[in-house]
């Protein structure tokens, strides 16, 4: 699933089988929970979602902790607070430590967003209110990155960089904090649709990081 569409959808071709009393599909997991007081026949429900969508039965807990989804958001952080530090270690100056973090996490992010392009689209548009207006914006929203990436680690025009920067990422933490507001449980397409990560907090601090730091920069 990589929408609310989607997620809708699923959502009511379950219900319309007989004896289940409750369906939750939670997009950000993938993840449909299904309670019925009778046996849950899961080829039939496989067969009218048709070919999009594969069904697999989940054993075990699904109480998984938001440290464990999010894992792989922290890791890339700790790479790039090294690797910034690293290129500033003989002689440490903040503004050119933040102008690599911000650089590294633009090309590292890209990345992950170019890597699926294909569906990261129609992910951004759930919760980025221009995304979701221009379907075309999504699609050229992780090469925006890339372009940010290039221009703050070659110090090329840090000024339009930083605002440019700034006018984006703003938009989009409007977007994640009406989601977080709402109580949604969406995938967040922050490393674009190859890795699963739940939408959460840890979206929007990381959103207010780069946009103080960008508005640092411009001082």
């Amino acid at each position: 699933m990589t929408c609310e569409n989607c997620q809708k959808k699923v959502k009511t071709i379950i219900e319309s089988f007989s004896k289940i009393n409750s369906v939750e599909v939670i997009l950000a997991d993938n993840l449909a929970i299904i309670k019925s007081d009778h046996s849950i026949d899961i080829q039939k429900i496989d067969k009218a979602l048709g070919l999009k969508y594969n069904v697999n039965e989940v054993l075990g807990s699904f109480n998984e902790s938001k440290f464990s989804k999010l894992r792989p958001l922290f890791l890339i952080f700790i790479y790039l607070i090294f690797g910034a530090f690293s290129l500033n270690y003989n002689n440490f100056i903040l503004r050119e430590f933040m102008l690599d973090f911000m650089g590294l996490f633009f090309i590292i992010f890209s990345f992950f967003k170019i890597l699926d392009i294909k569906t990261f689209p129609s992910s951004f548009a759930v919760y980025d209110p221009i995304a979701s207006k221009w379907i075309f914006y999504g699609k050229i929203y992780p090469f925006i990155e890339t372009a940010l990436g290039i221009f703050f680690l070659s110090r090329f025009d840090n000024k339009l960089s930083s605002i440019i920067t700034i006018i984006i990422l703003s938009f989009t933490t409007l977007g994640v904090a009406k989601t977080l507001f709402n109580k949604k449980k969406i995938k967040c397409a922050c490393l674009g649709t190859s890795l699963s990560l739940p939408m959460t907090e840890a979206t929007f601090i990381e959103n207010i990081i780069m946009i103080v730091m960008a508005f640092i920069i411009l001082i």
